[in-house]
């Protein structure tokens, strides 16, 4: 008998092939890879439909003027209250803003990461911002 780890192969049987102790034989490793990647491309085939059909993954996104009230009151406070909205270029949107009970409102270009008020210290940025998405917002809010 030859010295090492393993038995000598039987004539005639592949040493790489392993057999149950009943006769049978196990699933080999390229077996198990290509029933995997078959698996893979029916899965990626699945979810190609479904996104061709409408469906969408992940939470659902806000509207612009919902994404804007939530990055107003995270600015202003939770009492603050979006007053006029007028949708821009792309996803920007323009408004006015002002607190709850109060007749004083501000200027706003809010775009889906970052909101710019027009009493901010960049008012530069604000009125560049403001004239690339949207020329067209009154110069005081309407009705007051």
């Amino acid at each position: 008998m030859a010295k090492g780890l393993h038995p000598p192969a039987k004539p005639g049987h592949a040493p790489w092939r392993r057999e149950t102790g009943d006769g049978a034989r196990r699933i080999g490793t390229d077996q198990k890879i290509a029933v995997l990647g078959v698996a893979v491309l029916l899965l990626g085939a699945l979810s190609l439909v479904a996104l061709n059909q409408g469906a969408r993954f992940g939470p659902k996104q806000a509207t612009p003027a919902e994404r804007a009230l939530s990055q107003v009151k995270a600015q202003m406070g939770p009492t603050a209250e979006v007053r006029y909205l007028e949708n821009g270029k792309r996803r920007a949107v323009c408004g006015y803003a002002g607190m709850a009970g109060q007749k004083a409102a501000v200027a706003f270009v809010s775009r889906p990461n970052r909101i710019l008020m027009g009493d901010d210290p960049l008012g530069a940025e604000f009125a560049e911002m403001k004239a690339r998405v949207l020329s067209g917002l009154q110069s005081a809010p309407a009705g007051g």
